[in-house]
């Protein structure tokens, strides 16, 4: 179905019709993923910060390097993370050399959970993917990474 039909207009400029398109099918990935997600009780933005506190492998991580990383730029990481703690995925400490730093580490129980939705997330990926091939995807990732260099 072509972003014309989806949204009924047919009245677009080509770089009008770009964006619409861009953001139409974001929106589309984006509640696919969350409706996986809503079984564990996790928001993508919460499945976000866990992938990057998996990453550390280990090393703390502090909330601004969690902010940098994220790709919702306008998430509230303090909440994010204070949830995820309440749920026994993410623990705060203080760091022992600098006592005003706050340092965030990935539990146990929280690397299990991802361990649990990441196959699911991936073959939903998959299947959202499935109609192009392996070098429309990558010119598509070509294309959307120069994009952002505006």
């Amino acid at each position: 179905m072509s972003i014309e039909e989806a949204i009924q207009s047919n009245q677009m400029d080509l770089n009008t019709k770009t964006v619409i398109n861009i953001l139409y099918t974001s929106r589309i990935l984006e509640e696919s993923g969350s409706e996986i997600l809503k079984r564990f009780d996790v928001t993508s933005q919460q499945f976000n910060v866990l992938r990057i506190l998996r990453g550390q492998k280990g090393k703390p991580a502090n909330l601004s390097t969690v902010q940098e990383r994220m790709i919702d730029k306008s998430s509230n990481t303090t909440r994010l993370v204070d949830k995820l703690i309440k749920k026994g995925y993410v623990k705060r400490s203080i760091c022992k050399e600098n006592r005003r730093k706050v340092e965030i580490l990935i539990t146990e129980d929280g690397l299990n959970l991802l361990l649990e939705i990441d196959p699911l997330i991936e073959n939903n990926n998959t299947k959202m993917l499935n109609a192009l091939s392996n070098n429309q995807l990558q010119t598509l990732n070509d294309l959307l990474d120069a994009l952002r260099n505006f």
